[in-house]
């Protein structure tokens, strides 16, 4: 098998402030400990396509509801190879579990952007029918797929990221 890739931790003091941003908390004893319990995304057997993402809290989604979370991970990807994110196939059957952004692309150059290429989930519960969603701190939320692509033969692309989200048409 083909090792692409390397699942960190982004610092402290990049999840630090990604988490104080969209929690608005700032109790440092609470974060270190939200830190310390992350656990890098993981395949569940030998055959799983995915690496799941674990949640470090609870994550409670009432239908329609939204949470962006800052998961903490970044990843070095070989070039030609790409980070796709998904919900939890069992999550989006059960509650409809949706990415806004339908499917996460992490890029091999996001590893380097001015955030330390910290990997966001933003997320909503679009259940039709009132279901609530609840995942438990250290329960699998959503998956990483690595992919391989390729370019065309008169590509001409110049660009450096430095930025996160969008940055590359800015």
């Amino acid at each position: 098998m083909n090792r692409i890739a390397k699942f960190e931790k982004v610092s402290f003091e990049q999840f630090k402030k990604d988490y104080v941003d969209v929690f608005q908390e700032s109790d440092e004893v609470k974060i270190k400990e939200l830190y310390d319990s992350i656990k890098l995304p993981k395949r569940a057997t030998v055959a799983s396509a995915g690496y799941d993402f674990f949640a470090y809290t609870n994550i409670h989604l009432e239908q329609g509801q939204t949470i962006k979370y800052p998961s903490g991970i970044r990843c070095k990807i070989d070039d030609n190879y790409v980070l796709f994110i998904a919900p939890r196939s069992g999550l989006g059957f059960k509650y409809r579990l949706q990415l806004d952004n339908t499917i996460g692309v992490i890029d091999a150059d996001y590893y380097n952007a001015k955030n330390e290429g910290h990997i966001f989930i933003k997320m909503t519960n679009d259940s039709k029918n009132g279901k609530v969603l609840d995942v438990k701190a250290g329960e699998g939320y959503a998956q990483g797929i690595f992919l391989m692509y390729g370019i065309t033969v008169d590509d001409d692309a110049d660009g450096i990221r430095v930025g996160g989200f969008g940055s590359t048409t800015k």
